[in-house]
Parts: structure tokens; C-alpha cells; sequence
């Protein structure tokens, strides 16, 4: 692992950064959450850039680089405001999985849309009685002839309504007690039986949450990715990935806060001085600055080992990464608010708008209570607590 980037990585940076400006919180992003419009220009145009799929496979129309690249993307979008939740669903847990365990017909379908942005898949593994733990999922598929018929719920699941399909997570009829053996489903969202419902969300945001009811929707054996009980290797594929994606957007938006605070507080004078000439107003954001590169630190690790297979300790790592860009992320957007003042509160700064996506990165796509049980159990080897 290299602390220095390529020539081809810093170039994409820059890439990306410029795209980013075009599309900046203020005068793009929260004008569409407002209007309850997803970013459909900024992505369609980072598509045609070749930035939605710079991770996927160059012989489907992606870039060929990694999870490393990815979380690039979102980080630099992100650090305008744009972050692309859909990223971290589409190409990163879709395209991986799809690009990993996929059947070549599967592969030509979906990798070439998802890499140039022009299909979406969503991803639905959430339940309500399930949550945090995966083996209580319900959500059942059971054969009838060559096809296959799903029936269950699914909750919070992002943007339904820009995608073409969901990646269900179900099991087959025969495990609904015990061990999870997760079966993936694509299932294309104008399928019949297949309903979705918009969840209220007491916050503004560009990308819908959506509650989803399967009831006896028939799929094709085709629609079956991988292999029928695959065990947790295949959706694991794809959660490692998400868990670094979500810090990359978490890391990003604590950028945007810093960025604004140090701008105002160069300008903003009291007395004749500089606000940001007291230790009051200086100290804590370099405070949060030092938290930012820390987490960002422990993201590009946790991408490098999962782009050279290291499993396990990407694993460990991703979810470090993902803890660490959201406590990071929540300080930054604080500490931004209060340095700005009354005015910090106010829609022409642009900066109370993002409370709520930041706070989200705490909770999903996994808790940060979770994170510090997975971190006690297998990295300092004490008793399993749940």
C-alpha cells in the first residue's frame, strides 16, 4: 500500500472534482432534494465520464480499477455536496456481486448498463423484524418448476424508483430457521407482485426510502445470481464494499463542512481580527481535520485490502473506515454549524440541510453499535455479546 497516488488516480481526482463543482450543494443538490428529484443530470453525466463504473470489469464498459477508485468517485463528489448515494448500491454492491458470481448472460445484461450509469440496481437486504441481524431475514424463495417464487418485505431500501431492478437478498424455503444461506434475486422492478411504497423520512434528501412487498413474484431460474445456497462469501462480496463506499460519502461530506468553515472564518472578522485567528474557532477544526485524514486513512486501507483480496482484513478495516468516517463526518458538520454561528443555521450557507444525511452514515448500512461489537468479538478476541 502506497500513501502516494498514481499519476492516473490523482488525474480522476481532479476529474471528479471538476464534475463536482458544476454540481455543488448549493446550487444544485439541495434544490432537487428539496423538489424530491434524484440527481438523474449529475449522474447521467458521470456515467457518460465513466466514473460510475470505474470499478467494474473493462471488458463490460467499466474502468477496470477497484473498490479503491469507487470510493474516490464518491469522496470527491461528496466533498461539493453531490455525493451519489446510488453509488454505493449500484456499482459497488450490485456490480461487484454481478461481476463476481454472475452467469455470463447476467454479466452482458446488467455490468455494461451499471458501468455507464444507463441501468440502476437497487439492493434490498433490509427487514423489519430482522435489522442488524441478517439470519432472521424472511423473505423466503421456494421453486415451482424452472421458476422461482419470492415472497417478503423489505424496508429502507434506497432509490427504488431510478432503478430497473433490486438485488434481493432471500433464502430458499427450506432454511427459514437456523443459519443464513442467503440465495440473490434480480428482480426488475416492474415484475408483477413486486410493490413498493415510499417510507416519510423526516429529512430532505435527493434518493427516496422505499418499503417493498413481494408477494409471489415469479422469476426465470436466470434471475437466481451465483449459486443457490452460496453461503455468506457471495453477499459478503458486496458489503465490503458498501461499508467503503459509506465512509468515502461520510468522509466527503466532512470535507464540504470543513471547506465552509475555513472559508468564513478567514473572512469573518470581530473586532478587526479574523475569527479564525483564535485558538476558540482554530483549534477544533484542525481538531476535525486531523479525524477526517485518520478515517480517510483507514478507508483507502480498508480498499486496498479488499482490491488485492485480502477478505478478512478488508472486513476488519471497512468497518473501521466506516465507524471513523461518520464520527468524523457528524464532527465536521458541527463544528462547521458553530463556526459559522446563527448564520450556520441559515439555507443560504447550506450547511443544516446536511445534518441529517451525515447522521444517517452512523446508523447505515451498519450501526455503529454493531461495528464495536464486530471489532470486539474478532479483532480483540473477546466474548461474542449478542
Amino acid at each position: 500500500m502506497s500513501f502516494i497516488e498514481t499519476e492516473e488516480q490523482k488525474a480522476l481526482r481532479a476529474a471528479v472534482a471538476s464534475l463536482a463543482a458544476k454540481y455543488n450543494y448549493r446550487d444544485y443538490v439541495r434544490p432537487k432534494a428539496k423538489a424530491n428529484e434524484p440527481l438523474a443530470e449529475l449522474w447521467a453525466e458521470a456515467g457518460k465520464l465513466g466514473f460510475i463504473g470505474v470499478n467494474l470489469p473493462e471488458e463490460y464498459g467499466g474502468g477496470g480499477a477497484g473498490i479503491y477508485e469507487l470510493s474516490l468517485v464518491l469522496e470527491e463528489l461528496s466533498t461539493q455536496g453531490a455525493g451519489l448515494l446510488l453509488m454505493v448500491v449500484s456499482p459497488a454492491i450490485c456490480g461487484t456481486i454481478i461481476a463476481k458470481y454472475g452467469t455470463d448472460e447476467q454479466k452482458q445484461t446488467w455490468l455494461p448498463g451499471l458501468a455507464d450509469g444507463t441501468k440502476i440496481m437497487a439492493f434490498g437486504i433490509t427487514e423489519p423484524d430482522a435489522g442488524s441481524n441478517s439470519h432472521k431475514i424472511t423473505t423466503t424463495a421456494r421453486r415451482d418448476g424452472s421458476d422461482w417464487i419470492l415472497n417478503g418485505r423489505k424496508i429502507f431500501i434506497s432509490g427504488v424508483d431510478q432503478a430497473d431492478a433490486v438485488l434481493i437478498v432471500s433464502r430458499t424455503e427450506d432454511h427459514k430457521t437456523g443459519k443464513l444461506k442467503p440465495a440473490l434475486f434480480i428482480v426488475p422492478t416492474d415484475a408483477p407482485g413486486f410493490n413498493k411504497t415510499v417510507q416519510d423520512m423526516d429529512f430532505v434528501e435527493p434518493d427516496r426510502q422505499f418499503t417493498l412487498f413481494l408477494d409471489d413474484v415469479r422469476l426465470p431460474a436466470d434471475a437466481l445470481v451465483g449459486a443457490e445456497d452460496a453461503a455468506l462469501a457471495q453477499l459478503f462480496a458486496g458489503l465490503n464494499p458498501e461499508r467503503i463506499m459509506g465512509s468515502a460519502m461520510a468522509i466527503g461530506m466532512g470535507r464540504y463542512a470543513i471547506d465552509r468553515a475555513v472559508e468564513y472564518a478567514k473572512e469573518r472578522q470581530v473586532w478587526k481580527t479574523p475569527i479564525a485567528a483564535h485558538q476558540g474557532v482554530s483549534h477544533p477544526l484542525a481538531q476535525v481535520k486531523i479525524e477526517l485524514e485518520l478515517a480517510r486513512l483507514m478507508m483507502h486501507k480498508a480498499a486496498v485490502l479488499y482490491d488485492t483480496g485480502d477478505e478478512f482484513g478488508a472486513a476488519e478495516a471497512a468497518n473501521m473506515a466506516k465507524y471513523a468516517g461518520a464520527e468524523a463526518s457528524i464532527k465536521a458538520l458541527d463544528q462547521a454549524i458553530q463556526t459559522h454561528g446563527g448564520s450556520g443555521l441559515t439555507a443560504e450557507v447550506g450547511l443544516a440541510g446536511m445534518l441529517g444525511a451525515a447522521r444517517i452514515a452512523r446508523i447505515a448500512p451498519v450501526s455503529r453499535e454493531m461495528i464495536l461489537n464486530f471489532v470486539a468479538q474478532h479483532s480483540l478476541g473477546l466474548p461474542k455479546s449478542y
